[in-house]
């Protein structure tokens, strides 16, 4: 497979400035698209695009607040302009560790807005770029594990079996159109948003329960995006793939079996 496998093709990927959305901008451009680096943060999402055209890709930033429906449709005339889209990134997204009694209305309202509501946005407001490619067109919805089992945070958990869900909606409706619809499952990532607090008890003790024994790199989860997103995938549709190191399929019996190991 080419290095350039994404050459003439454009993809835009959703809170681009930092995390895993800038790992992800930085393996495409790698590998010859040209990337919307989409972000609320516009300095960030610049610095982002600078960093993709100096290592030899295409780039450009553009202003998205993915909770708000009409900077969507900001952005699709934005690119609707430029010609078809081939990919888009929901990747988006934040975190609230707190359970059903303790989350506020408005903690509900606005992870969900973000989390769940945007990528309904994204898929419905950039459709017509993405049939416009004339097949081979590619979403990658970024959930969680969390969204795979049940999980402990009210919001975060729901938002991401949400975006499991819509996936499987957007995969059903977009197939005739040429438009496959994935999502996929980080485990613990060192990123920025899983270390938000300065208290690592939470982390340490969940890697605990990854057989692998380690985080993963950003560029890992990348690199399972840009293969949906490739014609390597070409018949992957309506699929959810678990990136965890063991997490989900193993992590419990891990943890039991290390337990009673150092309790020897």
């Amino acid at each position: 497979m080419s290095t350039k496998d994404f050459e003439g093709r454009s993809v835009v990927v959703t809170g681009g400035a930092g995390g895993l959305g800038r790992a992800d901008c930085l393996a495409l451009a790698g590998r010859g698209a040209h990337v919307w680096v989409a972000d609320v943060d516009e300095a960030g999402a610049a610095r982002v695009a600078d960093e993709c055209t100096g290592a030899g890709g295409a780039a450009r930033a553009v202003r998205l607040d993915v909770a708000d429906p009409a900077s969507w449709a900001e952005v699709a005339d934005e690119v609707e302009a430029e010609g078809a889209l081939h990919g888009l990134v929901n990747n988006a997204g934040v975190s609230l560790r707190l359970g059903i009694l303790d989350t506020s209305v408005e903690d509900w309202q606005r992870v969900m807005e973000v989390n769940l509501s945007s990528v309904f946005y994204g898929m419905k407001f950039l459709a017509p770029a993405l049939v416009a490619a004339g097949g081979g067109a590619s979403i990658v919805n970024v959930s969680s594990i969390a969204g795979m089992v049940g999980y402990f945070s009210a919001t975060y958990g729901t938002s991401k079996w949400g975006v499991r869900g819509l996936s499987k909606v957007g995969a059903l409706e977009l197939a005739g159109r040429g438009v496959r619809v994935n999502s996929v499952h980080p485990g613990l990532t060192g990123t920025p948003l899983l270390h938000q607090a300065a208290d690592t008890t939470f982390v340490d003790a969940s890697l605990r329960a990854v057989p692998d024994g380690r985080l993963a790199e950003p560029e890992e989860i990348a690199g399972v995006v840009c293969f949906l997103l490739s014609d390597v995938a070409s018949y992957v549709n309506g699929a959810e793939l678990v990136v965890d190191g063991g997490l989900t399929s193993g992590g419990l019996y891990h943890r039991i079996l290390t337990d009673l190991e150092e309790a020897r």
